[in-house]
């Protein structure tokens, strides 16, 4: 595409969840137009190894040029946390990720120094959002479980 400025901004995830990314960039950036993938035939990628999780993101991203997209927002967080780093390396646009903002938001809106961290097993064990919160903050203690452990967490967590 000739006028890159004009063009939209793509944005995938695993399933219809990044539709909520989606929809605050429509709020924040009224002009812009989206294109969005969920991966609903393949969903969810919390299950799923690093090495489809990476072969999945390129595939979605291969389309997502095809679309003439100016950049790339990986709405899933275990894409982000298993493909982002390998991806952005890749491409000659922008690509970013939700772990990092969301990690920086998170340390921003703590006022007891704890952030519980609740995503996929996948998203989990990658260690991703611990390490971005306590670069960010090493004070700050993360507690980070798997969803179907939701309920637990928050009694552990008490009064964020």
């Amino acid at each position: 595409m000739s006028d890159r400025c004009n063009a939209p901004v793509g944005v995938f995830d695993s399933g219809v969840g990044g539709l909520t990314v989606a929809r605050e960039i429509m709020r924040n950036l009224p002009e812009e137009n989206i294109v969005y993938f969920g991966d609903t035939a393949r969903v969810p990628y919390g299950t799923k190894s690093k090495d489809t999780v990476l072969r999945y993101s390129r595939q979605i991203i291969r389309f997502l040029k095809t679309q003439d997209v100016k950049a790339i927002v990986i709405a899933c967080n275990t894409a982000s946390a298993y493909a982002l780093e390998d991806v952005e390396k890749e491409l000659d646009i922008p690509i970013i990720g939700v772990v990092k903002p969301g990690a920086k938001v998170a340390c921003e809106a703590t006022h007891n120094k704890k952030i519980g961290v609740n995503a996929t097993e996948a998203t989990i064990n990658s260690g991703i959002y611990s390490s971005y919160i306590t670069r960010q903050d090493p004070q700050i203690q993360v507690i980070a479980v798997c969803t179907a452990r939701r309920r637990r967490m928050v009694e552990r967590l008490g009064d964020i």
